[in-house]
């Protein structure tokens, strides 16, 4: 069953499970009073008496059910696939071996190397609260916030205004990471990070009043098939569908490979059938002959578009000992850009390598460990406020945006025009949207005509 809802009965006085009772205690009264049981029921489905139920339900904590008691319960509740797991995992916890990766550097470079491997395809690693612990350049290049200090796909998610923008239909997308926080939640009730975690969503409005509203749950994403907008590429639409594992020498980890789907019919997903409910609308026509463009004129074609045809010119991320090492990566004619890794976050360093047309990305890992991930300029541009572009940032965007473009003048200038006179048309779009919505609140004449 998938759990829409509280129905409270009449002697609970309308409260909600939240009002009454945290943690365990909590899940087995919303789902006692959704599959419509008495505490008589439960209890006997666990072998216990109803006063000793009754406990449980206001937060007594119980010895560990048994594997038995777990699967009668979960029958007489008619838990679904999700609930019986969080259950499960609640009392009887997992038969994978401990986590040893982390002690393990070969393990993590074993695990480097399979990441770096799945190019052209985005894959990251997080761990149990989703915090970013190893992603391969195509994510860096489609999503620069995995190269940020502490970045977390949750927190991105949910409280980001990147995630809004990128995400098509994002209420759902929300609805689905909040399901993954309360699936944790419950089976990791004494989690102190998670805890804090969820509190630090829940500061964000949007993401309190799903949090508030959504009473199901959901282990992972996987197999979802989705579309989001991706600003290094020039803001394409793109369908995806996820996929989630967990690595035998870190089973607490989630390892996601994100498969890019071409020539999905605008209505169905990338299996033929009805998109999941987290997808939207489709690439238009104008994004198609963009790229047609690009390519027929040889012109400023977007590098993480361009790699995707030839994967063989990805660099792999490194680790290096120090700063300087880092950004002697970018050639001896590199650039330090100062402001704009400021404007990243601390312990980040960029550095321009003109002659590559790449840009250094070095994130402090460690006092003598830095990671590296060489990504476009495009990419760097595309990830920058627009509010401070045009301060202390303007020398080096000015340096990024030129060696985004051709290295010929006469083609970089042709792309530079080309761009004006796009960016001259859409201004002209939406100032006459915005005369027709003032002329409908003033009675004014719409201004439609075209110039």
């Amino acid at each position: 069953m998938v759990v829409s809802g509280h129905r409270s009965s009449g002697n609970d006085g309308g409260r909600t499970p939240a009002d009454r009772y945290a943690g365990f205690g909590s899940l087995l009264y919303r789902w006692r009073k959704d599959a419509r049981v008495t505490q008589v029921q439960a209890g006997r489905a666990l072998g216990m008496g109803e006063r000793t139920y009754r406990d449980l339900e206001k937060g007594a904590t119980p010895p560990r059910f048994t594997p038995a008691q777990c699967e009668s319960l979960s029958t007489l509740l008619g838990l679904d696939t999700e609930e019986r797991h969080a259950l499960l995992l609640h009392n009887i916890g997992t038969n994978l071996i401990p986590p040893r990766g982390a002690g393990h550097p070969q393990l993590q470079q074993a695990l480097r190397l399979l990441i770096d491997l799945q190019m052209p395809s985005p894959a990251y690693l997080c761990d149990q609260h989703w915090n970013i612990i190893a992603f391969n350049t195509v994510m860096a290049e489609w999503w620069p916030w995995v190269m940020r200090p502490g970045a977390n796909l949750i927190l991105w998610a949910l409280t980001s205004t990147e995630a809004r923008t990128q995400y098509q239909d994002w209420d759902q997308h929300a609805s689905a990471y909040v399901r993954m926080l309360k699936f944790a939640e419950a089976v990791r009730a004494n989690d102190g990070k998670l805890r804090e975690l969820i509190e630090t969503v829940k500061k964000a409005p949007d993401a309190r009043r799903i949090w508030e509203t959504e009473m199901a749950m959901g282990e992972t994403r996987d197999g979802h098939d989705f579309r989001m907008n991706v600003p290094a590429l020039g803001w394409q639409t793109v369908e995806v569908v996820s996929h989630v594992l967990y690595p035998a020498s870190m089973p607490e980890c989630r390892f996601v490979v994100i498969t890019c789907v071409k020539g999905a019919e605008p209505q169905s997903g990338a299996f033929g059938g009805a998109r999941d409910a987290c997808t939207a609308t489709t690439a238009d026509q104008e994004d198609v002959e963009a790229t047609q463009w690009y390519t027929q004129n040889r012109l400023a074609e977007a590098a993480a578009v361009r790699r995707q045809r030839e994967p063989a010119a990805f660099e792999r991320r490194r680790f290096v000992g120090s700063a300087a090492e880092a950004a002697a990566l970018a050639g001896k004619h590199s650039v330090s850009m100062p402001a704009i890794s400021a404007v990243v976050g601390p312990g980040v360093q960029l550095t321009l390598a003109p002659e590559q047309r790449t840009v250094v990305w070095a994130v402090k890992e460690a006092p003598d460990s830095w990671s590296v991930t060489q990504v476009t300029p495009a990419t760097v541009v595309a990830g920058i406020p627009r509010d401070v572009m045009l301060g202390g940032c303007l020398p080096e965007v000015l340096q990024l945006v030129r060696a985004a473009m051709p290295t010929q003048d006469e083609a970089a200038a042709a792309r530079v025009k080309q761009l004006l006179h796009e960016r001259t048309v859409e201004q002209q779009l939406l100032q006459k949207v915005l005369h027709m919505i003032e002329g409908v609140g003033t009675g004014e004449p719409d201004d439609l005509q075209p110039d």
